[in-house]
């Protein structure tokens, strides 16, 4: 008996493993979910249209002029333009790391 054990622990974890991967590739939404998205889309276009561009280009300016006048020190203003690209690129950076992550 103890011989079949490793063999039959092994297909069965070959089996929950394929079933759990076929699952998560589905991936569906649940009942209900259309309104979040919807309001989670708007917010995201709201924030990452006009209203993001204009605060960018404030706190990209207002940082290069104090990094020119020596009140910031360029660290924390390669910090401010750093986030600027993080924050326009996240959909990029999303996009990248999903498809590492379903290895497609």
């Amino acid at each position: 008996m103890k011989v079949w054990k490793a063999p039959i622990l092994g297909t069965a974890t070959l089996l929950a493993s394929g079933l759990a991967a076929r699952a998560q590739s589905v991936q569906l939404d649940p009942a209900g979910s259309n309104v979040i998205l919807t309001a989670v889309s708007w917010l995201q276009g709201t924030l990452l249209g006009n209203v993001a561009t204009a605060l960018a280009v404030i706190a990209v300016g207002a940082t290069g002029l104090m990094m020119l006048t020596g009140r910031i020190d360029w660290r924390r203003g390669a910090t401010v333009i750093l986030g600027c690209f993080i924050v326009f690129g996240a959909a990029a950076i999303v996009a990248g790391i999903r498809s590492v992550a379903t290895g497609g």
